[in-house]
């Protein structure tokens, strides 16, 4: 059993307006495939067919304020609330007093405690680490869960070698990074990589961040080439993965991108896409982000 889970940040379900959702604006043929020809919206309260299911998920997680990723994705990480534990939602990184319930709770620690084996897939440039041992204590949740599992953060030496992802998929700002070395690849060759990543491992993270850069920028066209080269690299993914033996999982931690009219995060649920073995019974287990650490931890029982 293999489990792939793809982490876009800031993706809500907004309305079908495309003035200001880029959803209804984009082209993306992959994911209306999968969806039965129509794109997720507030008007869906489920979709199930025979390729996939769709499931609104609540990420406001009962509290006041609008979500943010440093308590979203803790929640989703660890399955604990975090913004109920600290009585409000905090971004974009977690907080002093969530570092224990990280330590102990992440994915990667509960799932090497299972003796699986477990990949964050996402490439770091030389400058990350430089920053990272400067002691900075900014982290997100996913970096901040590997380090303290010990579990590699990927280099750019692992990227040349297409045993990791950029974040970007393409490769294009890597020699402005620092490694000129580094070629470009096509959206489609990043979703090879990522399945051939996956194949050697019981749980793989992807983390994809642009969608929420692009939706504070407000930018339509930025947004719509974000939504777009997921799309086909989510393809090439597919296309190379066994959905037989493993489940491919998409979460958000909260809205953003969905609406342009606004420069800040909403209250809009997010979406839960799930493909492959065991699609339907997952599905039916996600109501809320705290939902989904423990159900990838079921899947291996």
């Amino acid at each position: 059993m293999k489990v792939i889970l793809l982490f876009l940040d800031g993706v809500g379900i907004g309305k079908p307006d495309p003035a200001r959702n880029p959803f209804f604006q984009a082209q993306l043929p992959v994911l209306q495939s999968l969806l039965g020809k129509k794109l997720f919206s507030a008007a869906h309260k489920r979709i199930s067919n025979d390729r996939a299911e769709f499931v609104p998920v609540n990420a406001t997680l009962g509290v006041a304020g609008l979500p943010q990723s440093g308590t979203g994705q803790t929640a989703i990480f660890t399955g604990v609330n975090a913004a109920r534990l600290l009585k409000r939602h905090f971004g974009p990184y977690p907080t002093t007093d969530l570092r224990p319930v990280i330590y102990e709770k992440n994915i990667f620690r509960q799932l090497k405690t299972k003796n699986r084996t477990v990949s964050f897939a996402n490439a770091f440039p030389k400058r990350f680490f430089d920053y990272t041992e400067s002691g900075t204590r900014r982290l997100t949740v996913t970096t901040l869960s590997c380090i303290m599992s010990n579990v590699p953060l990927l280099t750019a030496e692992a990227l040349k070698k297409n045993q990791a992802v950029s974040a970007d998929f393409y490769r294009e700002r890597w020699s402005e990074l620092g490694h000129p070395d580094i070629m470009p690849v096509t959206l489609h060759e990043a979703g090879r990589h990522l399945a051939e990543i996956a194949h050697q491992n019981d749980f793989t993270l992807f983390e994809y961040w642009l969608t929420d850069h692009a939706g504070h920028s407000r930018d339509m066209a930025k947004s719509i080439d974000v939504l777009e080269r997921f799309d086909t690299f989510l393809g090439g993914l597919i296309e190379h993965t066994d959905l037989k033996n493993t489940i491919i999982v998409m979460i958000s931690d909260h809205g953003n991108i969905e609406d342009l009219s606004v420069k800040t995060h909403t209250r809009n649920p997010v979406p839960c896409i799930v493909l492959g073995k065991g699609r339907k019974e997952f599905a039916a287990r996600i109501k809320n982000l705290t939902h989904i650490t423990p159900s990838i931890l079921g899947m291996f029982e």
